[in-house]
């Protein structure tokens, strides 16, 4: 399929099934946070699941090529992703598996109504308030602070649209990690499964990532720490894995 690419736009290929998708780098392109987040999610064969903030579609793509789940939801504010992101699903024939819609995170409940999912995702918005942003209406600005929704917009919502017995995957930053274990408690999602993502073996984590239960029993497994680098610019064996490499 021929689709058309709109100024400054670029075809990325994703590694996976031969399936590409459309960013435009002058407004935002995906991170190895959704690609990290996209590994760490399980979904089984049957699952229904949504992705908040789905920008240009990257992680139900991902998922789509990496589980068996029978239909993926990729939730969007912003009309611009989800344009790309609609165009990437054609592009990739993912329109009986995966469907875009434009909408506020803080409206999912009504646009999906509850317990209509297996499996909620998402990569968030890390920082909190605005410091230091010149364009507050900026796509990036958006992708990265807590303008249009906050954390608990999303851990609430994500509740809210979860089956009982559904699972939440969430990639942050460990410097809120406190935050998000309170939050999460506080609707009613059990953390179940953390791993910490450290640039270096050597460094500080910078990513964390976290699978909780709605109505799960208190009991949490850390796995083993996931590095990024084995030196500059050579990536570890295990991230080759999740890129597809």
């Amino acid at each position: 399929m021929t689709i058309e690419l709109k100024e400054n736009e670029r075809l990325d290929e994703l590694q996976r099934n031969g399936y590409r998708i459309i960013q435009n780098p002058k407004k935002f392109c995906f991170g190895m946070d959704a690609v990290l987040l996209s590994g760490f999610a399980r979904a089984r064969a049957g699952d229904q699941v949504l992705d908040l903030g789905t920008g240009t579609g990257i992680i139900p793509i991902l998922l789509e090529a990496k589980t068996e789940a029978a239909h993926l939801v990729g939730l969007e504010i912003q009309e611009e992703s989800a344009d790309m992101a609609r165009r990437s699903v054609e592009l990739n024939h993912l329109q009986d598996k995966i469907t875009i819609v434009q909408g506020d995170i803080k409206e999912a409940g009504t646009l999906f109504g509850a317990a209509s999912f297996d499996v909620v995702t998402c990569n968030p918005p890390y920082m909190i308030g605005q410091h230091g942003i010149k364009n507050p209406e900026a796509p990036k600005a958006i992708a990265r602070h807590e303008i249009l929704c906050t954390l608990e917009d999303v851990v609430s919502r994500a509740a809210k649209v979860l089956k009982p017995g559904g699972n939440f995957y969430l990639v942050h930053r460990p410097f809120r990690l406190a935050e998000i274990m309170v939050v999460l408690q506080k609707y009613g999602l059990e953390p179940k499964r953390m791993r910490l993502v450290y640039p270096f073996a050597d460094k500080e984590p910078n990513m964390v990532l976290l699978e909780a239960n709605r109505g799960g029993r208190p009991r949490m497994t850390v796995e083993r720490p996931l590095i990024i680098y084995r030196e500059k610019g050579v990536y570890m064996p295990e991230i080759y894995e999740i890129y597809g490499y």
